[in-house]
């Protein structure tokens, strides 16, 4: 049992270490040596985990997913009864975010597939399924706050305009990368809340 808890507790281990060294370097300059030593692991321990460090990046994509999926769902905006609060909510819950070091609060998924779309097609996939999935959950808001709110002849769709908001999140985090800081990113967000905010028709009380 003890060596069972070991080894699951190493290859937690790894899938941690391939979220922060790949956030800061990068895939492509990362190597299975950084990411042992940032775990304190073995290569040994490395391999049997993962055969391959597209294999870990495939499983760190899937860990990194999982990790977001309970940060956003148990956020307070999530408790907001109404649909476009609940999107505003998400927006400042990620311009929130924004005050932590550039390699904690960029995207992994985002890193990752911009790199290796071409090369390594099971990243792409594994990028391309978590990023979708994040996106799928914000429609969920987008969609019943254009059941309430949006203009009747609103020919948009909310997947969409779920789709859009990664979109420019993802932007900003770029340009955040380049400019060496949180800033632009902030800005880009701010932008993505005023834009949808004029999306959805509600009543002065509401907007209040």
């Amino acid at each position: 049992m003890a060596s069972t808890k070991s080894q699951s507790g190493a290859k937690t281990k790894l899938l941690d270490a391939a979220l922060s060294v790949i956030r800061t370097k990068g895939y492509s300059a990362t190597t299975v040596d950084d990411i042992c030593e940032a775990a304190g692991v073995t290569k040994g321990a490395f391999f049997h985990h993962f055969k391959s460090k597209e294999d870990l990046a495939v499983a760190a994509a899937g860990h990194f997913s999982s990790m977001a999926d309970r940060l956003f769902s148990t956020a307070p905006y999530r408790a907001l009864p109404d649909p476009v609060d609940r999107l505003l909510g998400y927006l400042d819950f990620r311009k929130a975010i924004l005050q932590r070091d550039l390699h904690e609060f960029t995207c992994l998924l985002g890193t990752m597939v911009q790199e290796a779309y071409d090369t390594h097609p099971a990243i792409r996939r594994a990028c391309d399924t978590y990023i979708g999935a994040h996106a799928a959950a914000v429609a969920n808001d987008i969609e019943a706050a254009k059941a309430l709110y949006a203009s009747d002849d609103a020919t948009w769709s909310a997947e969409s305009l779920a789709l859009y908001t990664q979109a420019v999140l993802q932007g900003a985090f770029v340009l955040a990368k380049a400019k060496g800081g949180p800033e632009v990113a902030r800005d880009c967000v701010a932008h993505l809340r005023r834009y949808l905010e004029q999306l959805f028709r509600r009543p002065a009380s509401k907007n209040a």
